[in-house]
């Protein structure tokens, strides 16, 4: 098998490109969900519900892009015909989705057809976005796939901050961001065409300077490691739970706490903040739309907190007890929200959350793939660990309601019970047990 060339700075850069304006897509989709449904008329005890959407077609869809790219074969490539396609339909829902109030419908139809616009908005998200880390395995060689992923972490955060700020961006340059009840206001709807604009774009630019490598190269590069990657998938995936290291199961546990705890601030924010800054439940009011552009900017100054903080990691020697702070520091952020009545001050909270969030992505491979080490089937347990991530948001959201009646019925007691599941979660850090390489 010949080695993998390296790659210079630029083609590396390329290879990811597109997932910036994919992750712009993401963000304003975290960002604003709530803020739409509820200014189309959903009730915030039902608000949960439409949160399964994006955990449930995120563990369905990944898989099987993954799958039907590895058997795919065309003069365009093996993954980048789903990277445009998906690109594509999201492009087409992104128009759509901020105009659900706008097409004359009664509030319960607009609630459905803004949720199945949600529905194709992620799965095309997902579509879209999975094929750039499967271009990295593909292309990059062992030596330079941290630059690689280092260069896909750096356009991630950037997409997301720009997706973050764009409503605020919007309204600051005078478009209108309040409007008649059941209407989503311009500012938001300019920010998802704008954003799907700049994500074709992006799409096309690294569809234009990535040429992936036809079946032969493929082979001659990957020849050996394709046919493992066969091998781990052809594993039942019953039996690979069955045998799984307590490792795997226990960083599960404190993932479902972690992703418990951050699906209730997706749902939650827009709601707390405007209730504890601007006053206002009433969503139809300027105040209750400018609350939902600030809620962009606060989940902007998580996003940099957590690059600060993932930089500062490294340098704790124990793994645990980092994995640990992390998420308490997350769980005193959300605690202090509900407490925090000017807008700038949450900016303190939101960073630690980000110190949380930098933990997340980080900490759970890094103990997983630790204790894989001579188990085999890489890949399918990876890819079973995804279920860690997708499961406790589904479990949350289908909850979230009746919890929300059992706290009193504000959104912001539900800031106060992400902040309890994070500190939990930072007890559960410590049953794990370390496997260093």
């Amino acid at each position: 098998m010949k080695q993998k060339p390296d790659l210079s700075f630029w083609k590396l850069w390329n290879l990811s490109f597109g997932f910036f304006g994919v992750q712009i897509a993401y963000a304003l989709q975290s960002a604003n969900i709530s803020r739409i449904f509820q200014t189309l008329g959903a009730d915030p005890h039902d608000l949960s519900f439409f949160w399964i959407l994006p955990p449930l077609m995120g563990i369905l869809v990944q898989p099987i892009v993954g799958t039907l790219s590895d058997k795919t074969w065309t003069r365009f490539g093996r993954r980048i015909p789903y990277l445009f396609v998906g690109a594509l339909v999201a492009v087409l829902v992104m128009c759509l989705l901020p105009n659900a109030g706008s097409f004359g419908m009664a509030v319960g139809t607009a609630l459905i057809f803004g949720l199945c616009a949600l529905m194709f908005l992620d799965t095309s998200i997902n579509m879209a976005m999975q094929p750039f880390k499967m271009l990295v395995g593909d292309m990059v060689n062992e030596k330079q796939k941290a630059k690689a992923y280092s260069i896909q972490s750096f356009l991630c955060n950037a997409g997301s901050v720009v997706g973050y700020l764009f409503p605020i961006f919007f309204t600051l340059l005078g478009i209108a961001n309040e409007a008649p009840k059941g209407i989503v206001p311009d500012s938001v709807i300019w920010s998802f065409y704008i954003g799907a604009a700049i994500l074709i774009l992006c799409v096309i630019y690294t569809t234009a300077k990535v040429k992936e490598w036809n079946p032969q190269e493929y082979e001659e590069y990957n020849g050996a490691s394709e046919s493992s990657e066969q091998s781990e998938g052809s594993g039942n995936w019953f039996v690979l739970l069955k045998n799984a290291p307590s490792t795997f199961w226990k960083v599960g546990l404190v993932q479902f706490f972690c992703w418990s705890a951050f699906l209730y601030m997706w749902t939650y924010t827009t709601g707390t903040v405007a209730e504890t800054v601007w006053n206002s439940t009433d969503t139809t009011s300027k105040a209750f739309q400018d609350a939902g552009n600030w809620v962009g900017v606060l989940f902007a100054v998580q996003a940099v907190g957590s690059v600060v903080w993932a930089a500062i990691l490294p340098q704790f020697k124990n793994t645990k007890l980092a994995y640990s702070l992390s998420l308490v520091l997350g769980g005193i952020g959300f605690a202090m929200v509900p407490f925090i009545t000017d807008q700038y001050v949450l900016f303190l909270p939101f960073v630690l959350i980000g110190c949380a969030w930098a933990a997340m992505l980080a900490m759970p491979f890094t103990f997983v793939t630790n204790a894989l080490q001579g188990y085999g089937h890489m890949g399918a347990y990876l890819g079973l660990f995804n279920g860690t991530i997708c499961v406790p948001q589904i479990v949350a959201a289908l909850v979230g309601g009746l919890i929300l009646h059992a706290v009193g019925s504000h959104q912001y007691s539900m800031m106060i019970v992400a902040g309890v599941l994070l500190l939990v979660g930072s007890a559960c850090v410590f049953i794990i047990r370390d496997k260093q390489k």
